[in-house]
């Protein structure tokens, strides 16, 4: 097996495991935190039950956040092997970057901040009012969360997907129904930002569960691409 052979099922591997390491935690967090819900309902009740999930849930949700460096690497390693055919491959390369790192940064909060805020929350002290610790946590996650971790993460995604379906099929890595999926699934993606809107405006009408259908839709792709990298026994770029 030839070294660009190996580079490619390698990059296939990335893709795959990341998509694994992801949807562990995703799923776990569902069940101990009720996430996604948990993200909309009153800020005493998400400090409250995240200080019930004690180590194990701050643990998760580390897990969580760096699961996607993995994804990282693959995307990198993608777009270099875009360059030989794709003339916008770095611009497909940073727009991955941005949106990778912008949702770990997002998720990070989650271990270094809300932390402290629950358990000050929680305790029986008077030298923080509640109000005080709510009105910091809201400010905390609306911008760490629905601006930084879904607003520009999403975008960012929805928009690498876009572009590398379409540079992938040119290049004829994928197959047109493979780019038709990642049309798709960017289309159902998208309309989770009225959610985040919503946040601003009350009274805008949101579909629902558009975030959890098209990020699943994102993963699905992300392991059918991996998938043909890892089958293939030919450098198929």
């Amino acid at each position: 097996m030839n070294t660009e052979l190996k580079i490619q099922k390698f990059i296939g591997i990335l893709f795959v495991a990341g998509v694994i390491l992801v949807t562990i935690p995703y799923i776990i967090l569902s069940i101990q935190f009720n996430y996604p819900r948990i993200l909309r309902q009153p800020v005493g009740e998400i400090l409250e039950k995240f200080q019930e999930g004690g180590t194990g849930l701050i643990l998760t949700w580390w897990l969580f956040a760096i699961s996607g460096i993995i994804i990282l690497v693959a995307y990198n390693l993608l777009g270099i092997r875009l360059k030989r055919k794709i003339w916008y491959a770095d611009l497909i390369i940073q727009i991955g970057n941005i949106s990778a790192i912008v949702q770990i940064i997002g998720l990070m909060r989650w271990i270094f901040i809300v932390p402290l805020l629950s358990g000050l929350y929680t305790s029986k002290s008077d030298i923080y009012s509640k109000d005080l610790i709510e009105l910091i946590f809201l400010s905390i996650h609306q911008y760490g969360g629905v601006i930084l971790g879904e607003h520009l993460g999403q975008i960012f995604t929805i928009s690498w997907m876009l572009l590398t379906s379409t540079a992938m099929h040119k290049a004829r890595i994928i197959s047109k129904y493979n780019k038709y999926f990642a049309y798709l699934a960017s289309s159902i993606y998208i309309l989770a930002q009225l959610e985040l809107f919503k946040t601003i405006f009350p009274d805008l009408i949101t579909i629902k569960f558009a975030g959890l259908i098209g990020s699943t839709l994102w993963l699905v792709w992300l392991t059918w691409i991996g998938t043909i990298f890892i089958k293939s026994d030919k450098v198929i770029s």
